[in-house]
């Protein structure tokens, strides 16, 4: 049976599951937890049966899918495997919180396959390799530009993994109710069986499923929104009338003027903000923040202060000191009751209100010394004791965490519609520039190109793999700003005792909460405290009351979305261990089946061991991670491939030298800036690459002019690349490659 014809049952099967769930939902068969283990079931099902189907152990089709997948296939391929847990969950989170400013991720990683599709995709595949070391290794003369062609490799790679199987975590953790500990080692499961069995041939025929997956789930949402609000189903035309609700909405709640106001419908609006309270709320965060910055200011005494006072707390409630204390009051009582009882000596009305006052708050002490209410008491400072920070290093950590939530609930919302200024339009462009190239230097990526049949090919995949990725970026705006409206609409001003049920479900996995800050018993929006926006996506149907099905079926989506980045990522790693380092350096004789199954072996270790790392270092927000891996690519991959494209003059030295230098400073500066140890001109973590980038180009520009320039041969080989035609053979780049 034809491809075409095989999709198109599968997707039509597909749809037609979606339609029998929602059915059995409406009927009342089906509730969210079992509709979420259908879809999960389904999709490792389907990945398990390609993983099966295509499985091999010949290493054409292992490594590059057998150079047979045509340019329609390998777009919607690329576009799975690009379209990861950062695009699919986390993007519309961030551009929810961020307004405008996220639009930075979607023009970078727009733009950054318009530099591949000029710059790099069509002379890699008439290189006609396996990997991008493979090229490094024939272009810069040898092993060592390989190996540290393998290291930048496995460093972004498995950044960028950490990330998605931290997505994989929380769709599992959240939906089928697994710890997200246990959730990242279920969800993998289901990457191992297809790549572990197939290999890269498995992993693209998945990779298109996926597509197809994650794209209905990812639109059907946003469009019932469309539908339900404005009666058309187009969200990406719609969507700008709910900008104009959002905005005035948030002036209601920063109390700024309003003038537009009138012009939106009322319907479109919550009569429940209040802006007083809104006020009141921010102020008692603004008050949170002076006393943690008090703390901060002298964390070992404000500790010691804080034992100390429990520690009272404590011994006021002991046996003998609650009924030493209970027989005062119960004496003064007694005294006071007698002297207001005594006729023989009168007393004024202004002394007999003060008797009868002290009176009264003698009995609410001796109310707050029964047995009960000294149990009470006693395990809520038994509970503040326990979460006091362990030793000054712990309570510098968790009084600065709750400085940075404090500080963000006391500031008003800023316009979602702002334009960032000063150096928020600096980071906004250097994080722009860093998504770009390094969208243009990730392995897994550009070894997608590889599995084309011609250059030609490979040049229309990639304008494929930009259509498909269109049909999601160009919703992503939508999507966020529905579900900002949705959150205006539903959460502020609901009364905490009637909060809808998905609070409490989300409350679980840790991304945001809802606290009565004022006490009033509503909900304000600087009640709603949001610890990581990857929640937006993923919980929009249920804030908008839609049905589970739709909810289910996005966990669909992004578990596909996480999924198919994870495998290509895993095979990167694996490949780039077994083939370029163990085959191509250590052992050149091994066989065809030993390397195969080498990959296979390492594909598991690499897979448990990426898992474990995310279980245990639990990553914030999923797109800022993936942002670092793209600074690292941008860093060292990508100007040794443009360079070694586009400057024949450019030598091994000079490559060598720069990749080092530009991943070394962009790690460190993530890092540094991360931990407040480094904040060079005020530049964002995520945008390490501004200062990576230039320091590889220049690196590379003068080391290679200050060394003999590469052989007749070899820019002879970098001259006949640039020409799209043809591709070269497995020998003929062998012999180029091999040192002069």
């Amino acid at each position: 049976m034809k491809l075409r014809n095989i999709f198109t049952l599968y997707t039509a099967g597909f749809a037609a599951l979606v339609i029998i769930v929602g059915l059995l939902e409406a009927a009342g068969v089906l509730q969210l937890q079992g509709i979420s283990w259908i879809f999960m079931g389904f999709s490792v099902l389907v990945y398990a049966m390609i993983g099966f189907i295509t499985r091999t152990s010949d290493p054409s089709e292992y490594y590059v899918a057998g150079r047979g997948v045509n340019s329609i296939y390998n777009g919607m391929a690329t576009g799975s495997d690009w379209m990861s847990a950062a695009s699919f969950i986390s993007m519309a989170g961030l551009l929810f919180a961020l307004g405008h400013a996220g639009l930075a991720y979607i023009m970078g990683w727009t733009g950054g396959y318009v530099l591949l599709a000029l710059l790099l995709a069509p002379y890699l595949r008439k290189f006609g390799q396996y990997t991008i070391p493979d090229f490094l290794g024939a272009r810069y003369e040898g092993n060592l530009a390989r190996t540290i062609g393998i290291i930048c490799a496995i460093v972004v790679s498995f950044t960028y993994l950490t990330a998605q199987l931290t997505g994989v975590g929380l769709i599992v953790s959240r939906f089928i109710g697994l710890p997200q500990d246990v959730g990242i080692y279920v969800g993998l499961a289901g990457v191992l069986v297809c790549s572990f069995l197939g290999g890269m041939r498995a992993v693209t025929w998945t990779q298109v499923a996926q597509y197809i997956v994650l794209i209905i789930a990812y639109l059907i949402p946003v469009i019932v929104l469309s539908t339900v609000i404005f009666k058309v189903p187009l969200p990406q035309l719609t969507y700008g009338q709910v900008l104009q609700s959002i905005t005035v909405m948030e002036n209601q709640i920063a109390g700024r003027e309003n003038p537009n106001l009138a012009s939106i419908p009322e319907e479109r609006l919550n009569k429940r903000i209040d802006p007083e309270k809104e006020k009141e709320t921010r102020a008692l965060w603004a008050n949170d923040v002076k006393v943690l910055t008090a703390r901060l200011s002298n964390p070992d005494s404000a500790l010691q202060a804080m034992r100390a006072e429990i520690d009272a707390r404590l011994a006021a409630l002991a046996p003998e000191a609650i009924a030493a204390k209970k027989s005062a009051l119960e004496k003064e009582k007694a005294d006071l009751s007698a002297l207001l009882a005594a006729a023989a000596q009168p007393i004024d009305e202004a002394k007999r209100a003060e008797l009868t006052t002290r009176l009264a708050a003698i009995d609410k002490e001796l109310a707050a010394l029964t047995p009960e209410a000294v149990a009470k008491a006693k395990e809520k400072a038994e509970k503040d004791k326990a979460a006091l920070p362990k030793d000054v290093e712990d309570a510098k950590t968790k009084w600065n965490a709750a400085l940075t939530t404090a500080k963000a609930q006391a500031t008003p919302p800023k316009p979602y519609l702002a334009i960032p200024e000063g150096i928020g339009m600096v980071n906004f462009l250097g994080l722009i520039f860093c998504l770009m190239l390094g969208t243009a230097g990730l392995p897994h990526i550009l070894t997608r190109y590889y599995t084309t049949p011609s250059v030609k090919q490979a040049r229309s995949s990639v304008a494929w793999s930009l259509f498909f990725i269109f049909l999601l970026y160009f919703t992503a705006p939508a999507y966020a700003a529905f579900a900002k409206y949705e959150v205006f609409i539903n959460l502020v001003g609901t009364p905490i005792a009637e909060l809808p049920s998905w609070i409490a479900r989300w409350k679980i996995v840790g991304l945001f909460d809802v606290v009565d800050k004022n006490g009033d018993g509503i909900v304000q929006f600087a009640d709603f405290v949001v610890k990581s926006t990857d929640f937006v996506v993923l919980a929009t149907p249920e804030i908008a009351g839609l049905p589970g099905t739709i909810t289910g079926l996005v966990m669909a989506g992004g578990l596909a979305a996480a999924l198919s980045t994870a495998d290509g990522l895993l095979l990167t790693i694996s490949n780039a261990i077994s083939h370029d380092l163990y085959y191509k350096i250590i052992n050149p004789q091994a066989s065809v089946s030993a390397r195969v199954w080498i990959s296979k072996i390492l594909l598991v270790l690499i897979a448990l061991g990426a898992a474990t790392f995310a279980a245990f270092v639990k990553l914030p927000v999923i797109a800022n991670t993936v942002a670092w891996a793209f600074s690292y690519a941008a860093s060292s991959i990508f100007p040794a491939l443009v360079l070694g494209i586009w400057w024949r003059r450019t030598t091994a030295a000079g490559a060598i030298a720069g990749m080092i230098v530009g991943l070394v400073i962009s790690i460190y500066y993530s890092f540094a800036h991360f931990n407040g140890a480094a904040n060079w001109f005020g530049i964002d973590n995520r945008s390490a690459g501004l200062f990576g980038v230039p320091a590889a180009f220049l690196v590379m520009i003068v080391v290679s002019l200050l060394t003999p320039e590469p052989n007749k041969k070899l820019q002879e080989f970098v001259y006949s690349v640039r020409f799209p035609k043809g591709a070269m053979k497995g020998k003929e780049v062998e012999a180029i490659g091999a040192k002069a």
